[in-house]
């Protein structure tokens, strides 16, 4: 089933077709948009999105966002709806078995084969994120970066903790999800997302579909990730082996599961950049579009993919306040970076950070926004 759609972007003259999929694979059916067509041996962008939301309410913001529209001139785009979290999903029948999330992210090989696609660049959220990371984790020459939001990698059940953060609330399946997206300070202050962020969980995604959804996300097992030993274990020790931007608001509820010891500190320091997003909460793809669209633009050029095809952003994406006013709190090494046009690009990224590093050894590059 697909049918077409067409988006007119007003910076680059260029219209863009959103062509709908529902793909066949081994753990069930999943629905897919397209945005534009696969160019070449290009990667493209392949989104997922976190409990409670699908794909439209989770990454419209920051794929509608002007200069985002700019980056995506170059790449296709693929959206992921978990399965029965698209709007307008049927209920599923009675005694149907949602699939983990491990079969999550083993469904999404055969997304890439019927859409003709040979390697992705991640961006997940939340669940989504984790199970881009396990699907980079079984599949790494399909992978070649992931942007990681709000990403937890541990088994730890999530419902207990967003339901501790919700004194005097009523702990129904809605409350619960909007702690888990939500710090305490945004669901008090915050009272235009937060209603529009509610009516839509409570009225838009069916609410079986989504406690089932939900219910796997908390038993999930624990990534298993360890940091390796640079010069020592790189080969040998399970981690991403992918460029990989972790990011979260300073007011997250998932930051300390993203800064700490559960995330951050596992993932190999040569390839993987930090971004805390100063004065955001729990949905920076939301509230910050323009910030972490500049950052995956320079995230995407210290892939490679600079100066033949992202030439022509530099006359529309103009650093923003925010981005002048990164802080470098650590050093990354360069040797991550294998082309000239990626290493120029890290150089880039690294002109906007105030500061400079101690250069003892390779670690976690980490930024503030």
């Amino acid at each position: 089933l697909s049918y077409f759609i067409f988006v007119y972007c007003n910076v680059c003259t260029c219209i863009q077709s959103l062509t709908e999929h529902d793909i066949e694979t081994a753990h069930g059916v999943l629905h897919v948009t397209m945005r534009g067509v696969p160019k070449g041996n290009r990667p493209i962008i392949l989104t997922y999105h976190d409990i409670g939301l699908n794909h439209k309410s989770c990454f419209n913001t920051l794929f509608n966002y002007e200069d985002m529209l700019e980056i995506t001139q170059h790449f296709a785009v693929v959206h992921v709806d978990a399965p029965g979290q698209q709007e307008g999903a049927p209920p599923f029948p009675s005694g149907y078995r949602y699939p983990t999330m491990d079969e999550l992210a083993e469904m999404l090989p055969s997304v890439m084969t019927q859409l003709k696609v040979n390697s992705v660049i991640g961006i997940g959220v939340g669940a989504g994120a984790y199970v881009l990371s396990h699907f980079a984790l079984n599949n790494p020459t399909l992978v070649e970066g992931l942007v990681l939001i709000n990403i937890d990698p541990c088994a730890e059940g999530w419902i207990d903790w967003a339901a501790s953060k919700l004194t005097g609330w009523t702990s129904n399946l809605v409350d619960i999800i909007m702690g888990h997206h939500f710090s305490t300070d945004e669901l008090t202050e915050n009272q235009e997302l937060i209603q529009t962020y509610r009516l839509h969980i409570t009225h838009d995604i069916n609410q079986d579909n989504l406690a089932l959804f939900c219910g796997s996300y908390q038993y999930r097992k624990d990534l298993d990730i360890e940091r390796p030993i640079v010069g020592l274990n790189e080969d040998t020790v399970k981690t991403l082996t992918c460029p990989a931007l972790l990011v979260v608001g300073d007011t997250s509820p998932a930051v300390e599961a993203v800064v700490s010891v559960e995330c951050n500190s596992r993932l190999n320091p040569t390839k993987t950049t930090l971004l805390k997003m100063a004065d955001c909460g729990g949905l920076p793809q939301v509230v910050q579009p323009g910030k972490l669209t500049e950052a995956f633009k320079y995230f995407v050029q210290g892939m490679g993919y600079s100066n033949s095809m992202l030439t022509c952003l530099s006359s529309y994406l103009v650093p923003s306040v925010g981005m002048t006013r990164l802080a470098r709190s650590r050093t990354a090494s360069s040797s991550s970076i294998t082309s000239t046009d990626g290493s120029r690009s890290r150089n880039n990224l690294n002109s906007l950070l105030e500061g400079s590093g101690s250069g003892a050894g390779p670690q976690t590059m980490e930024v503030s926004c």
